[in-house]
């Protein structure tokens, strides 16, 4: 299996991909062609726990790995790191609606299926193909990636990582998650912008020549944990697999029936994945994708002009809160039919304009896969309440968005098919925002005593990891502009 970049032909191996993390040319990579799971390994994938799951699915993209190799990763990640050592469990809050909990992990929430992963893909990695250079791993996070990443990479020999966030943009929880984060090669930092400025300061950093002879003189390279690394985004197309599997498994599906997808998404790498997974042969007929206020990708798929000259809010899905979709970049090559020239064309005039407008025949592919919709904080609100009065599901404001958009399309559409919706953060990472949604009024000052209040409320128990945070200390409380953010990281490995 090799890979190319988006906007130039530059064939690599999985190995170079994952350790580079980013194309030279500002690209993402993207394999070659996709792998077909046939009718033998689907019924060997059903019957299998999620650990199987995993190595299949990576063997088929990962070919330059060894077996030992995945075999180590994956039962490494996997291994007493997530509730009850299962990753991803599915649960129906109704006829033919699942939720896919992808927050079990160590910082609840979905990041860390990809990112309890990627240090094992990405130190295998980089001892085939770095020279003995140590990884820097440069994050931007609009609030769980930079937890997760922090969380995988924490004290892995031959890493150090630095993160970016912006100060104002997330959670009070997602805050504390990160700056007392433990560690000798870490190194966390706010922004004082939005989560945008962050991702587009660690990509023009990437390609910068001056930062690569710093690095080169001290024998290190860049590599990222964002999901525009495909370490990242390859772990995801797992959970979509393993939800199909467990839908025949369990007599949801029949086998190769087609369900729909709806995924909260802000960057787009979350949905891509499932992208993927059809593309290997998993039966999605349709993908949801549902935004917050900050509506730029279903304003996107419904007209086909991606513009992001408009006004940022900050909302109660914190980790939405993006107008600059990296991930949208591979879409726009599978729409181009792999046509590195197209997409570096739209990446140009994203850069230049702010905004791109597709062709009338890629708009039709675009909207014969998705939908697309969005609701503000109060619909959000609305739609947490009523979920925990009907059917008493505690979810968080991003999985509620999902909810939202997929019943107003039920609605509209009539199409009553299977859906399943990804559940990305564990409501206890935003009970400020969850407790008035399911009635609370009078709120204490106390952020732990808001988990408090929401387990008395739920009768649901506080995660552990967030309850540990209430004795732990600030490590990291820097703070800079973000044309700062290149000195930041100088002074860090200095």
């Amino acid at each position: 299996m090799r890979y190319t970049s988006t906007r130039s032909r530059c064939f690599v191996t999985s190995a170079q991909a994952i350790a580079r993390g980013i194309a030279e040319d500002g690209g993402l990579f993207v394999p070659e062609s996709f792998p077909q799971i046939d009718d033998a390994a689907m019924e060997k994938l059903i019957s299998g726990d999620y650990k199987f799951r995993a190595k299949t699915i990576l063997s088929y993209y990962l070919t330059d790995f060894t077996t030992e190799e995945i075999d180590r990763c994956v039962e490494a990640a996997y291994t007493g790191t997530f509730d009850d050592d299962t990753p991803a469990p599915l649960v129906e809050v109704k006829k033919n609606l699942h939720l896919l909990e992808l927050w079990h992990g160590p910082t609840c929430a979905f990041k860390d299926m990809a990112l309890q992963l990627l240090p094992h893909l990405l130190t295998t990695a980089a001892a085939k193909v770095n020279d003995g250079k140590k990884s820097v791993i440069l994050v931007a996070t609009s609030g769980d990636t930079g937890k997760a990443a922090l969380d995988g990479f924490a004290d892995v020999p031959g890493t150090e990582i630095i993160v970016f966030y912006p100060q104002n943009g997330v959670s009070a929880m997602q805050k504390l998650q990160m700056t007392t984060q433990r560690g000798n090669n870490v190194a966390v930092c706010g922004i004082a912008g939005n989560f945008d400025q962050a991702q587009s300061g660690v990509k023009t950093i990437f390609s910068d020549g001056a930062m690569k002879d710093f690095l080169a003189q001290r024998k290190m390279c860049f590599s990222s944990a964002n999901s525009i690394n495909f370490g990242r985004l390859v772990p995801q197309i797992v959970y979509y697999v393993s939800a199909y599997c467990d839908l025949v498994k369990t007599g949801k599906l029949r086998r190769g029936e087609p369900f729909n997808v709806a995924v909260p998404t802000g960057n787009f790498g979350n949905i891509l994945a499932a992208v993927y997974a059809k593309k290997m042969g998993i039966p999605i007929k349709k993908f949801i994708c549902a935004s917050n206020r900050n509506a730029v990708l279903s304003d996107f798929i419904a007209t086909g002009t991606y513009d992001r000259n408009r006004e940022f809010f900050l909302t109660i899905s914190p980790s939405m809160d993006i107008l600059i979709s990296s991930n949208l970049e591979r879409m726009l090559y599978l729409l181009a039919d792999g046509d590195e020239k197209v997409v570096a064309e739209y990446m140009a005039q994203l850069k230049s304009q702010g905004k791109y407008t597709i062709p009338s025949a890629m708009l039709a592919k675009l909207q014969t896969l998705f939908a697309g919709g969005f609701c503000d904080d109060a619909a959000t609100q609305a739609t947490i309440g009523k979920l925990f009065q009907e059917q008493h599901y505690l979810a968080d404001p991003h999985t509620a968005v999902a909810v939202n958009v997929c019943e107003r399309y039920r609605k509209a559409t009539g199409d009553e098919s299977v859906c399943v919706i990804a559940s990305t953060a564990s409501p206890y990472k935003f009970a400020q925002a969850v407790l008035p949604a399911i009635g609370e009024k009078n709120l204490p000052a106390d952020g732990f005593a808001m988990l408090e209040m929401l387990a008395a409320k739920s009768h649901t128990a506080i995660p552990a990891p967030l309850a540990a945070l209430r004795d732990a200390e600030v490590l990291h409380p820097a703070s800079v502009d973000p044309a700062e953010m290149a000195n930041f990281i100088r002074k860090t490995l200095a």
